[in-house]
């Protein structure tokens, strides 16, 4: 089996059996995104104590790597600190975006499975939008997220 069809496998199995889905009541802070190219629509919730992420669930509909995305950031940023999520999601961006991406796949873990999606520009909004929406529930944004 190659790299590319374990990373796969690990979209397929994000998106069929999605970790972390839900919603989580009482949640400290959450937003709401909306891809609408693709039809994404999710909710991010997060649950921190001081810096760090204690918990984190989403909910919504979305094509098979935007529910992929979010499963798997919700498994890598539990108990990381909001600036730990913030360097994560510059590293996921740059996976997403550059071909010749310096990125350290060890630090990225099951996350490196994304990095196919940069063959297909039209999919990184469907792979980053959960990204900036935990972002914006992180930073308090009162306004939904939209990637257009």
């Amino acid at each position: 089996m190659d790299l590319k069809d374990l990373y796969r496998d690990v979209i397929v199995d994000h998106n069929r059996h999605p970790r972390n889905f839900g919603k989580l009541d009482p949640a400290d802070a959450h937003a709401d995104g909306h891809n609408p190219l693709c039809g994404d629509r999710l909710t991010v919730y997060a649950n921190l104590k001081g810096e760090h992420i204690t918990d984190v669930k989403f909910e919504g509909t979305g094509c098979a790597i935007s529910v992929a995305s979010a499963s798997l950031l919700t498994e890598a940023v539990k108990g990381k600190t909001k600036s730990e999520v913030k360097e994560l999601f510059d590293d996921v961006h740059t996976l997403l975006t550059q071909h010749d991406a310096a990125v350290d796949p060890a630090r990225l873990g099951k996350l490196a499975a994304l990095s196919g999606v940069r063959e297909f520009p039209a999919r990184v909004k469907c792979a980053s939008l959960c990204w900036h929406t935990l972002n914006a529930a992180l930073d308090r944004a009162a306004e939904p997220v939209t990637t257009e």
